[in-house]
């Protein structure tokens, strides 16, 4: 977010009028803590009683509901909202999951919403990708 402004400085009356700009720039940097685990804070393998099937997912996640995330695939992180629901940002080609594994950071558009397509995951060692897309998990049915 960008605000210009103009100010008149005062100068006596003989000197002539002086105009300044200042630009005031305000970043905002929202970050993501991984889900606590009694075990390792990210797994790349799925662990028994954690396989989730994807399913068709929404182009963007309001920012305000994701409350922590964790790795389960190498090619994208799982987002946990505050409903419990869960969604699969699925990372750009290249992109290991791995480089995650101590959370990230996003930078929120004025809309409010992670967007794939749009935005970018920020990992704390300084790499950033791209979000292909939004996957919808659920539980999937035990094997019997």
């Amino acid at each position: 977010m960008v605000h210009t402004i103009l100010l008149l400085l005062a100068a006596p009356a003989a000197d002539p009028v002086q105009w300044a700009q200042l630009t005031i720039e305000q970043r905002v940097i929202i970050r993501v803590p991984m889900a606590k685990s009694a075990r390792a804070p990210a797994r790349i393998a799925p662990k028994d009683g954690d396989r989730w099937e994807e399913k068709k997912g929404p182009r963007c996640v309001a920012l305000r509901s994701i409350r922590a995330a964790s790795i389960i695939v190498a090619n994208g992180v799982d987002l946990i909202l505050a409903d419990n629901h869960r969604y699969r940002a699925r990372l750009e080609r290249g992109c290991s999951s791995a480089s995650f594994y101590s959370g990230f950071y996003v930078e929120p558009d004025e809309d409010g919403s992670l967007c794939s397509g749009r935005d970018e995951l920020q990992a704390r060692s300084g790499l950033s990708c791209a979000i292909d897309s939004f996957k919808r998990l659920v539980e999937a049915e035990p094997d019997d």
